[in-house]
């Protein structure tokens, strides 16, 4: 088996990742960077998001596994204190592999496709954002507000949940836009509660300035200047979990609060 291991920067993650490097390495297991099988990430949700957007080309041939050394790990399966107990999962047993799909978006028609796990975002903390959304090509309202928020089922505990949006149970396919801070008055109202989308909708937002605004993907950013028209979508690109041991989505969802 070719494995990689991406850890979080801290002195706790390398000790678990050289710890684990090194047992396996004793298994004739291969290190691999370039072209691994399985991903290990040492670390907590931020560290795996790292690893999948590390190895996004290469996500139809690669599976992940999450090791938590942190404060939050929604997606971890084991604690340090369980790294043995994974090590002889690692070893001894088939996994069953669980798939989450990423959302995608272009700028501007730009042929450069990005992609999250989690979410995307539009935010401005300068002035006040406007948008005009379109679903599926049909004009659906125009925000007003600091932004909104396009979130996965994976998504929907992360930044979605301090949104006041849905918590979605796990294998459902789905898309949810949140709206952030929306300014709602006598002129202007928008829905104001998140909508929950079908995985085939497609999401056109306009505005004819994003210019303060920024754009936000799981933890990577970009600037919207001169921006005009961003497209986002369900895409193809799936991200494979590889499960050991039993896995209670409840558990995990208690595990928040």
């Amino acid at each position: 088996m070719k494995f990689a291991i991406v850890s979080k920067n801290d002195k706790k993650s390398w000790n678990v990742e050289n710890y684990v490097k090194q047992e396996l390495e004793n298994h004739s297991w291969v290190y691999d960077q370039v072209q691994p099988e399985l991903v290990i990430c040492v670390g907590g949700d931020g560290t795996l998001l790292y690893g999948v957007h590390k190895y996004v080309n290469i996500l139809n041939n690669v599976q992940f596994l999450g090791i938590h050394t942190g404060t939050l790990g929604f997606f971890t399966d084991y604690t340090e204190e369980e790294v043995d107990e994974c090590l002889h999962d690692l070893l001894t047993k088939k996994p069953k592999i669980y798939e989450s799909r990423l959302l995608k978006f272009q700028i501007d028609g730009d042929s450069n496709i990005r992609y999250a796990l989690n979410e995307i975002r539009i935010e401005n903390i300068i002035k006040s954002q406007i948008m005009d959304l379109y679903i599926d090509d049909e004009f659906f309202e125009t925000c007003r507000g600091s932004g909104i928020c396009l979130s996965t089922q994976a998504g929907s505990t992360a930044y979605n949940r301090s949104l006041r949006g849905a918590v979605i149970d796990s294998g459902l396919s789905l898309m949810q836009l949140t709206e952030v801070t929306p300014i709602q008055h006598s002129v202007h109202r928008s829905l104001g509660v998140p909508y929950i989308m079908m995985e085939d909708r497609v999401i056109k937002i306009k505005s004819e300035s994003f210019d303060t605004a920024v754009l936000c993907y799981d933890h990577l950013h970009l600037p919207l200047t001169d921006t005009k028209e961003i497209i986002c979508g369900m895409s193809d690109l799936k991200v494979k979990f590889a499960r050991y041991r039993e896995y209670s989505y409840l558990k995990r969802l208690k595990n928040l609060y």
